[in-house]
């Protein structure tokens, strides 16, 4: 009875054993993976730039209704400022530029799952958006302006009390509008897909006003023949910027860098004056 014992107590002390010995086999692996992580972490490597080369090619999401930053033209290609200018970097940085369409309400989905390289198309730096994609230096001057027909009786904001606003969903003028005294005095919101589409309601008298960048009000009123007016008194004014995923510095600092050769050179100021008339960039 008591060698049974023994045997049995010395066979249960083998396989604690073997036991400890797997288990500090299994932490020495898992700290080592665990380092590796850490070390990955730690020194913050990022390929965007290097990604983008290997690809030959730079993936830019716009909305192609954004006149005129990028939009698609009667020909059915995709122009505009910002195009141009894209272009530029690219020939600059030895790939090619191809344009993806996002929906501009999802547009952070496509950069995040890595579909597109960045978002290039009269992008307007807030805070909010800051949380979720890396801006570059901001590239151009905007402010927020409300259109209304030539006939309209509506002269200034106060006469928008009890109006219907065209906006853009999941546009910065969307986010200003709903927060401004505007709405707050009584003046409601139609929320739509496309600049184009807010001017189209705003032209066959479905809404009041439309609600956009002062960039695009400017460049449709000039260039369309339609009989529309801005009103003096816009809202915040903001800037433009390229939207980047978060991490993607190498990227983001190689486009600044080729857009500041630009400035200096002239090649900017170029491109903007075909399509502003004058150099409205500021990058120096």
């Amino acid at each position: 009875m008591k060698r049974s014992i023994f045997k049995t107590i010395a066979s249960l002390s083998a396989a604690a054993m073997m036991l400890l010995a797997v288990g500090c086999g299994s932490t020495s692996d898992s700290s080592s993976a665990a380092g590796t992580n850490s070390t990955a972490a730690a020194t913050g490597e990022d390929n965007s730039l290097q990604k983008v080369l290997d690809s030959g090619k730079l993936v830019l999401g716009l909305d192609p209704t954004f006149k005129p930053m990028g939009y698609t033209d009667e020909n059915d290609n995709i122009v505009g400022f910002d195009i141009d200018v894209a272009k530029e970097v690219c020939s600059r940085l030895g790939v090619e530029l191809e344009t993806y369409s996002v929906n501009w309400d999802t547009k952070e989905q496509d950069l995040n799952a890595g579909t597109i390289d960045c978002i290039w198309n009269g992008l307007s730096v807030s805070d909010e958006r800051k949380k979720v994609m890396l801006m570059s230096e901001p590239y151009m001057k905007n402010e927020m302006v409300f259109v209304v027909n030539g006939s309209s009786d509506v002269a200034s904001q106060a006469d928008l009390a009890g109006k219907n606003i065209a906006v853009q969903n999941g546009s910065t003028a969307q986010e200003t509008l709903l927060a401004s005294d505007v709405v707050a005095n009584g003046a409601t919101t139609t929320e739509l897909a496309t600049n184009v589409e807010a001017l189209q309601q705003l032209e066959l008298n479905m809404v009041d006003a439309a609600f956009l960048d002062s960039v695009v009000a400017n460049y449709e009123i000039s260039t369309s023949g339609k009989d529309y007016k801005v009103l003096p008194d816009g809202l915040d004014p903001e800037e433009y910027a390229i939207g980047f995923r978060l991490g993607d510095q190498a990227l983001c600092d190689k486009i600044e860098e080729i857009l500041h050769e630009m400035k200096q050179d002239g090649k900017l100021a170029e491109i903007s004056t075909t399509w502003f008339g004058s150099d409205i960039t500021t990058i120096e």
